[in-house]
């Protein structure tokens, strides 16, 4: 469990970085300590709050054949763009896109190398 934890905090920071070398529109200005730490509140709203957003929204997410799952994703990286209101900045909704997109492939990489360590 605390290794799922660790591998989500990781690929939040490394999901937000790539991102902002990447992806017009995305903007973190500050130091590395904060995109770390960044990261981590990523990691832990992916951890903790989205398995709880996805059991509430179960019925919108058969409706939409699982895409719904996107927003849900879009959702936590827009909190995280208001947690850190100054230092990281998403501008738009396709740089959103783009940078859910980023995290949510790391988050898929790293859930695939945490279940084969088993």
């Amino acid at each position: 469990m605390l290794g799922k934890l660790l591998f989500h905090i990781i690929a939040g920071a490394l999901g937000i970085w790539l991102a902002v070398r990447f992806v017009p529109g995305v903007a973190f200005i500050g130091p590395i300590k904060d995109l770390l730490i960044a990261g981590a509140v990523m990691g832990l709203i992916n951890f903790f709050i989205k398995p709880a957003l996805k059991m509430i929204t179960l019925p919108l997410r058969i409706l939409t054949l699982g895409l719904f799952s996107l927003v849900i994703n879009m959702f936590s990286v827009w909190l995280v763009d208001i947690f850190f209101g100054k230092e990281f900045e998403i501008s738009g909704i396709i740089p959103l896109f783009w940078t859910t997109l980023i995290i949510w492939a790391l988050s898929y990489i790293f859930g695939l190398l945490g279940s084969k360590k088993k």
